[in-house]
C-alpha cells in the first residue's frame, strides 16, 4: 500500500466522521427537548404541578443548543487546521 492509499482511507474515514457529526447536530435539539419534557412531566406528576414540564422543555432546548454549538465549533476548528 502506498501513500495515496493511506490518504484515501483517511479521507473516507474523515468524511464518515463529518457525517456522524452532522447526524449529532440533527438529533441533539429534538432529543434534548424530549428528555427535558419527559423529566418535567414526571416531576409535574410527582409534585402535582403543571409548569415543570415547560421548564424541562426550555432547559432541554438550551442543552440542545449548547451541544450544537460545541459540536459545530469543534467541526469548524478542525476545518481550519
Amino acid at each position: 500500500m502506498g501513500m495515496a492509499d493511506d490518504e484515501k482511507k483517511s479521507g473516507a474515514l474523515g468524511e464518515l466522521v463529518k457525517a456522524e457529526s452532522m447526524i449529532q447536530l440533527a438529533i441533539a435539539l429534538p432529543a434534548a427537548c424530549l428528555i427535558g419534557w419527559l423529566v418535567g412531566a414526571w416531576l409535574d406528576e410527582r409534585f402535582h404541578t403543571g409548569w415543570i414540564a415547560i421548564v424541562g422543555i426550555v432547559l432541554g432546548a438550551v442543552a440542545g443548543f449548547v451541544k450544537i454549538y460545541t459540536t459545530a465549533s469543534k467541526y469548524l476548528k478542525n476545518d481550519r487546521s
